[in-house]
């Protein structure tokens, strides 16, 4: 049966825990080789993914290349503009077209819907490279970094400031799958998505939803935010007025707990979300986050083709 990864639920807690542990491993072993040194064990030798952009990516595009790269394989990179999706070809259509020429598709895109159909009709892996709705690749990334600082995801706090978006909603995920708590602190009308809240609370998770920011980041092991507009969103005065009382200052994150981590998906919209003293202090693991995105994908990587 192929394995897509759309969300972090279609692989389940014990197939994350592996892929992290993983993650974790590679990473280890590689430490000081050249970034293009491939692993000795080359898992992925041979293979091709096809890499889909229908949104503007830095890390998401270098660090699948990367992983590749790096397991063995090649990739692939098809802006939609440049190819016959971007001119009305169906995803029906490519999902076909592609599962005969590669071994995997990850796709960056807008409407989860065009993921789930894609993921349909394809008779090969398809990952999430990032849709409106969820973001469970650097959600990995997320939590391999947090367990490199040394925090166990089981009863962790987290707290999450501004936009209820896509990163929160992988999150809220997560802590139903992993059994940590979640503070969100937004404004009115910028939720995250219900049925992620309903289902992470019945799997045994803590979700709290505030208006408060102090509120939410107050004793939080991790501090978590992104940029306030996403990329083709409108009325960015407006939500950006909205948003700006759950800005990570200095005195905010002073609330959170004396060791917690910031973290950050990036790019950083430096002086709105986040200020220049917070992600640039000692409690920013942002670059860390970032890397992690590469052995994090490796690992996304090897369990769809069926290695974990």
């Amino acid at each position: 049966m192929t394995r897509h990864f759309l969300n972090l639920s279609d692989a389940g807690t014990d197939a994350l825990a592996a892929m992290l542990g993983d993650a974790t491993q590679r990473k280890a072993a590689r430490a000081g080789w050249p970034k293009g040194l491939p692993d000795d064990d080359t898992p992925l030798r041979g293979r091709v993914l096809a890499m889909i952009f229908e949104k503007n990516s830095t890390r998401t595009r270098v660090s699948f290349d990367m992983a590749m790269r790096q397991l063995g394989g090649s990739a692939l990179v098809l802006d939609a503009g440049t190819t016959q999706l971007g001119r009305g070809e169906t995803i029906a259509d490519t999902a076909r077209v592609l599962s005969r020429m590669v071994d995997g598709i990850m796709i960056r895109t807008d409407d989860h819907a065009k993921i789930e159909e894609l993921a349909h009709y394809a008779s090969v892996p398809v990952i999430n490279g990032l849709t409106d709705q969820s973001h469970p690749c650097q959600i990995v990334a997320d939590l391999q970094t947090i367990i490199e600082h040394g925090k166990a995801l089981p009863g962790l706090e987290l707290a999450w400031l501004g936009d209820g978006n896509n990163v929160l909603n992988s999150l809220i995920e997560a802590a139903g799958l992993f059994k940590f708590k979640v503070r969100a602190g937004v404004p009115l009308g910028y939720e995250s998505d219900a049925g992620f809240i309903e289902r992470a609370r019945a799997a045994g998770a803590t979700i709290t939803v505030t208006r408060n920011a102090a509120e939410a980041v107050r004793g939080a092991d991790v501090v978590v935010t992104d940029t306030w507009v996403s990329m083709g969103q409108d009325h960015a005065h407006n939500k950006i007025a909205a948003m700006s009382p759950y800005q990570i200052n200095s005195a905010l994150m002073a609330g959170a707990a004396g060791d917690a981590l910031f973290l950050h998906c990036l790019p950083a919209h430096r002086g709105e979300e986040v200020t220049d003293a917070v992600i640039d202090s000692p409690q920013s693991a942002v670059w860390d986050e970032a890397e992690n995105r590469v052995h994090a994908q490796k690992s996304i990587l090897r369990w769809v083709f069926g290695q974990l």
